[in-house]
């Protein structure tokens, strides 16, 4: 019971990690795009994290854990609404002694919310929030669930051997190939491209960027930390090591990489690296060695820098690099556990067939949904409205109020 207690606290620890992973999504976000949509992109932000926990608690986990029964396809089960708890839920019984029934839904629940964020700051500055909370209601509440179902329920990817620790995947390319759909439906922010090249937005401010990236890095100690289901001492020290490792290696190749390119020193690029770095070591954190977790992250912070660059030559237009950091670096790093991997039972052309199914489902999915937005209620706001500031005419407040105003 000790043992139990012991491996509950951490992961209870991880999921308030995880959880302050929002902080720093929010931060990021506001911080790489213009101060006259900020309200929007907040409320876009805590929208997600308390629907998605209720979405969840209705069905999601029951949806994502339904314990496939022996001879099903592996696709799609369900276990019924509500999270009742189990018998010996609470006991050393349940998951082999590393956490309670009650920290596994809050544990799963914190991941949950993560994908529709990922989207949230590819469409910012132009989608209307009525649809966007649509969308999350069926990507969060339906299309996350099944697709966590196939690996981390013991679904049919999973009984094939496809491997992703914590979700480079199963959470990131999830959100990314969502992002993508979006961004391709949505169309490019007024200004973006002048004569068919891409212009500069800069965002209203870089020292919230930062302090998101480096409260991101922490809630990945939660995030990839927390995926070891236990508080086993020799996997969890080996994860945060190569978690820290690759975001440390991301960051600065991304840095110098694109100080080759474009002979100036970009924070965003640093930033946007680091983040590569993490989630490309996501999928395989527990089974690489050190040196092994520098390369994917040095590889992912390269991939960054012309991910950025080629999303912008096919004229999409992504705020805050959300489709090279977890749609292309999700894509690398499960991968990589096919190329890295200390486990010989993990293969590349499985990790290929992981990749390729979810992309599939999640490109269906997802067109599905925003393309209905579109034909129905609009997903667009006004010309106005954007140029005015989604904060104004969305939600009738100011994220920075000029108080010298209000003085007399």
């Amino acid at each position: 019971m000790e043992l139990l207690t012991t491996n509950n606290v951490w992961m209870m620890i991880c999921t308030a990690l995880v959880f302050f992973m929002h902080t720093g999504f929010a931060f990021l976000e506001i911080g790489l795009t213009r101060q006259k949509n900020t309200i929007n992109i907040l409320f876009k932000n805590i929208f997600i994290i308390t629907v998605g926990l209720l979405l969840y608690y209705i069905a999601g986990f029951n949806l994502m854990y339904p314990g496939f029964a022996e001879g099903s396809s592996g696709i799609l089960d369900f276990a019924g609404f509500g999270i009742a708890a189990p018998e010996n839920g609470m006991t050393p019984e349940y998951a082999d002694g590393g956490y309670t029934w009650w920290t596994d839904f809050l544990f799963q629940g914190m991941f949950a919310a993560t994908a529709a964020t990922i989207v949230s700051g590819a469409v910012a500055e132009r989608m209307k929030i009525g649809p966007f909370m649509i969308f999350t209601v069926f990507y969060v509440g339906l299309v996350y669930p099944i697709a966590g179902s196939w690996k981390w329920g013991g679904g049919f990817l999973d009984q094939m051997g496809f491997y992703d620790f914590a979700g480079s995947t199963l959470v990131h390319s999830v959100g990314g190939w969502a992002a993508l759909v979006a961004v391709y439906l949505l169309g490019s922010r007024i200004g973006k491209f002048k004569d068919g090249k891409p212009q500069a937005i800069p965002g209203h401010s870089i020292p919230l960027a930062t302090a998101g990236v480096l409260i991101l890095w922490l809630g990945w100690f939660g995030f990839n930390g927390g995926s070891v289901l236990s508080a086993d001492p020799e996997l969890t020290s080996l994860t945060l090591v190569t978690t820290c490792l690759a975001a440390a290696a991301g960051g600065v190749v991304a840095a110098l990489v694109s100080f080759i390119k474009y002979k100036n020193l970009d924070l965003t690029m640093f930033l946007n690296g680091i983040l590569g770095g993490l989630v490309g070591i996501t999928a395989g954190a527990d089974v690489m060695t050190p040196e092994s977790a520098i390369i994917i992250g040095a590889i992912a912070g390269s991939l960054i820098v012309f991910a950025v660059s080629f999303v912008d030559a096919i004229k999409l237009d992504d705020p805050v690099g959300a489709i090279a950091v977890h749609l292309i670096c999700g894509i690398w790093g499960t991968l990589a556990v096919g190329i890295f991997s200390t486990n010989p039972e993990h293969t590349f052309l499985i990790q290929l067939t992981g990749v390729a199914c979810y992309a599939a489902f999640c490109l269906v999915t997802s067109f599905i949904i925003i393309y209905t937005l579109k034909k129905t209620v609009g997903i667009r706001v006004s010309e106005r409205e954007e140029l005015e500031g989604l904060d104004a005419h969305e939600h009738g407040m100011d994220a920075y109020p000029d108080f010298r105003l209000n003085e007399h």
